[in-house]
């Protein structure tokens, strides 16, 4: 298994308890963390000794969305090698721009059910 070690920086409480409660559901001995704040997210990424080897990174989010946090964890060095899944309502053009740049490794429109996202993440992780 590639992703060990995964962190999700969603602000919605909600959606993040549903998300971490279905990669526990997978049984597949994964350490998820939740982070709401982007700006938090990313000053320990920063400080971090240890960091994910996943992210999955919620664009729709206030102060800072998912879009303006993937440039500047792309920016630096020590973050970006660490592959990020878009999640959300992004613009289909944002999204085919980030993967061509490799930005981003794949991204999923926020599921409208709780079996629909098992099988997202089973068949990503």
């Amino acid at each position: 298994m590639l992703y060990k070690n995964i962190l999700l920086i969603d602000d919605d409480h909600d959606d993040a308890e549903l998300f971490l409660e279905a990669v526990a559901s997978l049984n597949k001995e994964i350490s998820i963390r939740w982070i709401a704040s982007p700006r938090a997210a990313m000053e320990e990424l920063i400080s971090s000794e240890y960091l994910p080897d996943l992210i999955f990174l919620d664009y729709n989010m206030p102060l800072i969305n998912g879009g303006e946090l993937l440039e500047k964890l792309k920016s630096n060095n020590r973050l970006s090698s660490i592959p990020v899944i878009l999640i959300s309502t992004p613009s289909e053009e944002f999204m085919k721009l980030k993967l061509e740049q490799n930005a981003i490794i794949k991204y999923f429109k926020k599921p409208n059910s709780y079996s629909e996202l098992i099988a997202i993440l089973d068949s990503i992780l």
